[in-house]
């Protein structure tokens, strides 16, 4: 009987080491990734997945397209002073006028409220130049004083254009607020105020040789709008 018992225990131990090896084998396979169907970061070969390649416009430094603008808005008449310009002068672009015509604007404005005429020698033809000069040297004389403020340019727009020959000649007419005030040899105000600020609008024309190799514009003529 004890031999019997001995002999059921041993198989019953045998069968369970064997059931247990199958099924440990199984709960390892199972825990395994199958690569072609659930591994996200590989392809159907097992080989790893490579990223898609980005768009053009998704592409880091990537190079926005240029389009070209047109023309500012003008009259027929001005757009084709413009473009007889631009045909003569390839390096002339109305934008960058329009840009640089107020940077004149204020440097000429106040190159003249410090009675620099160094400064305006440079920027305006000899007409022009000698008109300024001579109301500041009237300035001097009286023993006045201009303390003047460009507050900001409202509005600058090409209002004339021409080729005359191998001179071209752009109008631009600003709109602005200055504070202006004018004092005596003692520093007394004697007109204006810095807290109000009035609005002038001035029609400059420009000029250049569009066969020179100097870029610089002069201003040639001014008037009131």
């Amino acid at each position: 009987m004890t031999v019997e018992i001995v002999i059921l225990a041993m198989i019953a131990a045998f069968l369970g080491l064997r059931l247990y090896s199958v099924l440990g084998r199984r709960a390892e396979h199972e825990e395994e990734t199958i690569a072609a169907r659930f591994d996200p970061r590989r392809n159907a070969a097992g080989s790893p997945r490579v990223a898609a390649p980005a768009k053009p416009d998704e592409a880091a430094g990537a190079v926005p397209v240029k389009t070209q603008r047109d023309l500012p808005a003008v009259s027929p008449a001005v757009e084709r002073g413009l473009r007889e310009i631009a045909a003569a002068d390839r390096r002339f672009d109305p934008f960058a006028f329009v840009d640089g015509s107020r940077s004149a604007y204020r440097m000429i404005l106040e190159a003249f409220w410090k009675g620099d005429k160094e400064e305006l020698r440079h920027l305006c033809d000899r007409d022009v130049y000698e008109g300024f000069a001579a109301a500041i040297d009237a300035r001097v004389e009286a023993g006045e004083t201009l303390d003047n403020r460009l507050i900001r340019i409202e509005e600058s727009a090409i209002s004339a254009a021409s080729l005359d020959g191998g001179t071209a000649r752009v109008t631009v007419r600003f709109r602005s607020d200055i504070a202006s005030v004018t004092r005596d040899a003692d520093g007394v105000l004697v007109a204006g105020s810095l807290d109000d600020a009035i609005e002038a609008v001035d029609v400059w024309t420009f000029s250049r040789a569009v066969n020179s190799p100097d870029p610089d514009w002069l201003l040639d003529e001014t008037d009131e709008g």
